[in-house]
């Protein structure tokens, strides 16, 4: 099962989540955080770290993640996809998110994130993190590796210094 991490840049008074269009590789044409694969020896803080300077050029760090979610995706056809994901927020960064080859950044409101245009779990799990919940799950996709054919979704009581309430 290969690692990777995704990470949401918030603005939490103005209500706003950043999500990125996809514009090549897996997941083209889809919103989405960002953040990919954990390379040898790189913890997923880091690689969350280096994926936002890599993908729109800013600048976080450790101490301003904020663990929300570990999910695991099976895709039955290409199983070469099933990943295991560590998700963040952050509220805190440098720099001005900018277009790179890979995402298109974009400003959403709280209330009209693009699910149409997401992939199919993010329905589930991040209606629950923008209210400030902290989630174990596990997304089984159908045979067409777009649509949720079942899931196993937990609501967890982390231990964290900071509570987000959206």
């Amino acid at each position: 099962m290969r690692e990777a991490t995704l990470c949401l840049l918030v603005h939490k008074d103005a209500r706003k989540v950043l999500l990125g269009m996809k514009k090549r590789g897996f997941g083209k044409g889809n919103y989405n955080g960002f953040g990919g694969g954990r390379e040898e020896g790189e913890s997923f803080e880091e690689a969350t770290i280096r994926e936002l300077q890599e993908e729109i050029d800013v600048k976080t760090n450790a101490k301003d993640l904020y663990k929300v979610g570990s999910f695991r995706f099976y895709f039955p056809v290409k199983k070469e996809n099933n990943h295991l994901v560590q998700v963040y927020l952050a509220e805190r960064w440098e720099g001005t998110p900018k277009e790179s080859e890979e995402m298109a950044p974009k400003w959403f409101d709280f209330e009209k994130i693009p699910y149409d245009k997401m992939w199919d779990a993010d329905k589930y799990w991040l209606p629950l993190i923008m209210k400030g919940k902290k989630i174990d799950a596990e997304f089984f996709f159908d045979h067409d590796n777009k649509s949720i054919k079942k899931y196993d979704l937990k609501e967890l009581d982390w231990f964290s210094h900071q509570t987000f309430i959206y």
